[in-house]
């Protein structure tokens, strides 16, 4: 079992949500070497998908492992305000019915949490305000989770970087990791873009989407897949935002869609949770970003617009007929199975994997690093071990997205809108 001592060298490559919790998490168990190395100038990186105005924090999960774990990470997000602040809201989220949703709601129950289920929509309408413009099929079915919310992702991982920074860790910006310097198969340094070389004993790749692309000689493309999920933003004005301010996050499993109550500059965000789009560049997909294309790294699929935009009218009628005021492309890491891949490279023990994301990983911003430090310690749990491990066998599908009936595609560069030709 390999194990790493408090003095030595810790490098993680990306400062997302993996990297940053993992940081947070061993600086405070004592390790005093910690560098992560982040490719953007700034931070939050624009186009991180852990920059982002709202992220669901949801218990709904047919794995008792990850209900447990959010409610962990629900815990803290309410309670360590001296880290969050006011970046969590308890909105509550109602789950629209289907296969997903109802094993989820077995966990739910287990756990004690304030649940209100549904037959028809008429039992839980009194949950919007009573002059929110509310369109539901009177048999929706489902059920309301009033112990969930959503956080302002994009503040979290701010003010979690700044903990960080305060507890001795070192961030170095703009830095993009291009090569794993070894000696007789075992990584000693990283080299980046610009020749620089930070020396590790250990290096933790947390690089989310570009995980997959950024090592070539690791063989890791074929773990997961960078896919690119679409996002849609509406601004409301005030009046309309006082209306639909206390609505709760709304997830339909069976179609993928979900939307969030407007945040206090008045933007209601959409998006569909779905297979996704790759971008594939020399068999290996690799984001497509406003920061990898300045012009159109934010459009989405005109197709995917119009869905978007049926989506919400089924929720919203009048907010839906509002046009978009930004899109954007949020891109997940996506595992086979939707499990994280928290582990030891099986030829090289100074490489250690925390990414795998599978677009449900940011609510447990609080807690995931604990993970992550605990496979770096060698004391992570066995069975824990073996559900991340990086050569694990793929035994099932990522059952949230299994329902919609969408499959994933390659994005076409020349059908892509933004804004200004989405409109309603």
């Amino acid at each position: 079992m390999n194990r790493q001592g408090l003095d030595c060298k810790i490098v993680i490559v990306g400062a997302g949500c993996f990297g940053i919790s993992t940081a947070y998490h061993l600086l405070t168990r004592g390790f005093q070497d910690i560098t992560i190395i982040e490719r953007s100038n700034e931070f939050p990186a624009k186009d991180a998908s852990s920059n982002d105005i709202n992220r669901i924090v949801r218990t709904s999960y047919t794995d008792p492992f990850y209900a447990k774990l959010a409610k962990e990470a629900i815990k803290s997000w309410k309670e360590d305000v001296d880290i969050w602040g006011d970046s969590y809201h308890e909105s509550g989220v109602l789950l629209i019915a289907g296969k997903y949703a109802d094993e989820a709601y077995l966990n739910e129950v287990q756990q004690g949490l304030r649940l209100t289920q549904f037959e028809r929509f008429s039992m839980v309408d009194q949950s919007f305000p009573s002059n929110a413009a509310v369109y539901l099929p009177e048999d929706t079915k489902g059920y309301l989770n009033h112990d969930n919310g959503w956080v302002d992702a994009g503040k979290a991982t701010f003010l979690l970087t700044k903990k960080v920074i305060a507890l001795g860790g070192k961030l170095i910006l703009g830095k993009r990791a291009t090569k794993l310097l070894r000696k007789g198969g075992i990584t000693e340094a990283v080299e980046c873009h610009d020749g620089t070389v930070v020396g590790a004993s250990l290096v933790v790749i947390a690089a989310g989407p570009w995980s997959p692309s950024i090592f070539p000689e690791l063989e890791y493309k074929d773990k997961s897949l960078a896919t690119g999920q679409c996002v849609a933003m509406v601004q409301l004005s005030q009046e309309e935002a006082d209306k639909y301010r206390n609505v709760p996050v709304v997830l339909n499993y069976s179609t993928g869609f979900y939307c969030f109550p407007p945040t206090k500059d008045n933007i209601v965000k959409i998006a569909i949770h779905a297979p996704g789009f790759t971008h594939t560049i020399d068999n290996i997909s690799i984001p497509r970003t406003v920061i990898t294309h300045p012009e159109d790294g934010l459009f989405i699929p005109k197709a995917y617009a119009q869905r978007l935009r049926d989506e919400f009218a089924a929720v919203y009628p009048e907010l839906a007929k509002k046009d978009f005021s930004s899109t954007r492309l949020c891109w997940y890491n996506d595992s086979p199975d939707g499990d994280w891949i928290i582990g030891r490279h099986p030829t090289d023990s100074s490489i250690l994997f925390a990414t795998g994301g599978s677009g449900h990983a940011f609510k447990f911003l609080p807690v995931i690093g604990r993970i992550v430090a605990d496979a770096i310690q060698g004391t992570l749990d066995s069975l824990v071990a073996k559900k991340f491990a990086f050569d694990r066998e793929i035994t099932h599908v990522d059952g949230s997205r299994d329902g919609t009936g969408m499959v994933r595609e390659e994005l076409n560069v020349n059908d892509l809108c933004g804004p200004e030709k989405s409109q309603s």
